[in-house]
């Protein structure tokens, strides 16, 4: 990850790729997202586009993911944003931003030049501020995001 704008407080790290299956079903956990299988979580690597997370290393040589978030897409012109998730003892120090701006980032710099891509998300209430200071907008009137119940 080379952005040059993204910066960390001390002691994280941001990495490519994503958690290991039981720290992504834990760190969902925490940070209040709806509860997945082992199964559903082992798919993850391959079934996404791209992903990161974010690791602290509260002792030496035990870095934890704290952050996550991956993209969904088909590397051409449709990329969702899914499973943006920080842990609680690390919110509010920016790190939802960092992964955030990296995956917009890889979509810009790794999707087709000759169009725009569509990128969407679903928001849940905490995360609104950060997508709208990142240039997300309601969908609705025009749109409406729907969900098969």
């Amino acid at each position: 990850m080379d952005s040059q704008d993204i910066s960390l407080p001390e002691g994280y790290k941001l990495q490519p790729g994503y958690p290991s299956t039981s720290h992504y079903l834990d760190l969902r956990s925490v940070a209040g997202l709806s509860p997945k299988t082992p199964s559903q979580a082992a798919a993850i690597p391959t079934g996404s586009w791209f992903g990161c997370y974010i690791t602290f290393e509260a002792t030496k040589g035990d870095p934890q993911p704290v952050g996550m978030g991956r993209i969904i897409g088909d590397g051409g012109w449709y990329f969702h944003i899914a499973d943006m998730a920080v842990h609680p003892d690390h919110q509010r120090k920016g790190l939802g931003d960092v992964i955030l701006k990296a995956l917009l980032e890889h979509i810009h710099r790794e999707s087709p030049a000759d169009g725009k891509p569509y990128i969407t998300l679903l928001a849940d209430e905490p995360g609104r501020r950060l997508y709208y200071k990142n240039g997300f907008v309601d969908a609705a009137p025009g749109q409406l995001g729907m969900w098969l119940k």
